[in-house]
């Protein structure tokens, strides 16, 4: 995440960066090993950080929003990306295998409950996780809120945000024919998992591309160009998640199964001018959720290093710290 220009502006909001003290791998079985790390005080409050993408992994920056000495960090690597092995995989990779595995790093590090943290694809999975174990997350801090509904991937891969980005829609569906405009998602999963590595990294940059392009608001379109096997497992997981719709029961799930945390205190941060996450999703949620507090950031867009959302997310947590959140 910290790959972003807005970072150079954001850090002034952060906590200065920190080492982890405790690093592992962990074993989460159907072969997979996750990266786990633990940083701040061993005794603080407990705080698990879910990164985006899916695919994103955690980054060095996702450390700094929190008081180190207040605060219980814990980070993780979801299946497939980041440090976790094995890389790219879609085996035994669904938003189930990731709510169990959170739920295991619980358990294994001894917390009864905590607070859990996450944006983008974070927020659905930690919203997806607070439904399936309300009794164990005490607090929800959501940032740029993607709730995995068709009407959210038919904007950002079936040409609404394209609309206002048609030079990068352009370039991410040159790769496709005309006839597979229909389908994006679909189009591109023939590609990414073809069997071909160079097709791979070639359809996995394209598909990134489009992404980081519009994460932030001071976005002029240019993105460089990404690692070749950091995008490929990135598209491959985005792209195996979206195509089989979250792998939910139904169009619209966590929105209908608010009632479930309704309990739990949350907090909302959303860009006013989120190209990739609309805002509609974060009021929609809100309506739900009686036990919420909603930020609009003017003059904000997705990424979790836009100044101000970076700035949002920190007050936020300080006011956990002080207790009167």
């Amino acid at each position: 995440m910290d790959k972003y220009p807005d970072q150079k502006r954001a850090v002034q909001y952060l906590y200065p960066p920190i080492d982890p003290f405790d690093q592992r791998m962990v074993d989460v079985g159907d072969g997979h090993l996750i990266y786990m790390e633990q940083c701040g005080n061993p005794d603080g409050l407990p705080v698990v950080v879910l990164h985006g993408g899916p695919g994103g992994g955690c980054s060095p920056a996702m450390r700094r929003y929190f008081d180190p000495d207040v605060f219980r960090v814990i980070l993780f690597d979801q299946r497939g990306c980041g440090r976790s092995r094995p890389h790219a995989s879609v085996t035994d990779n669904t938003t189930w295998h990731l709510v169990a595995d959170i739920e295991r790093l619980r358990t294994l590090l001894n917390i009864s409950d905590w607070a859990v943290f996450g944006g983008s694809w974070g927020a659905t999975l930690a919203l997806i996780y607070a439904q399936a174990h309300p009794d164990r997350v005490n607090r929800l801090i959501l940032r740029g809120v993607f709730l995995a509904t068709q009407a959210e991937l038919d904007w950002f891969y079936g040409g609404g945000a394209g609309k206002f980005w048609p030079e990068q829609w352009s370039k991410f569906t040159a790769l496709l024919s005309e006839t597979e405009l229909s389908d994006t998602i679909g189009a591109y999963n023939k590609r990414l998992f073809s069997g071909d590595r160079a097709t791979e990294v070639l359809y996995g940059r394209a598909w990134s591309a489009w992404e980081n392009a519009l994460a932030s608001i001071h976005s002029n379109g240019s993105t460089g160009e990404s690692p070749g096997e950091y995008a490929r497992a990135f598209a491959r997981l985005e792209n195996h998640y979206f195509i089989n719709r979250a792998f939910l029961d139904q169009d619209g799930q966590i929105l209908e199964q608010m009632d479930r945390i309704a309990h739990i205190p949350g907090h909302i941060v959303q860009g006013r001018y989120d190209m990739i996450c609309p805002p509609h999703s974060a009021w929609n949620l809100a309506e739900r959720w009686p036990n919420v507090e909603l930020k609009m950031v003017r003059q904000a867009g997705h990424a979790l290093s836009e100044p101000g959302i970076s700035a949002e997310l920190v007050r936020i947590m300080n006011r956990v710290a002080e207790g009167v959140a």
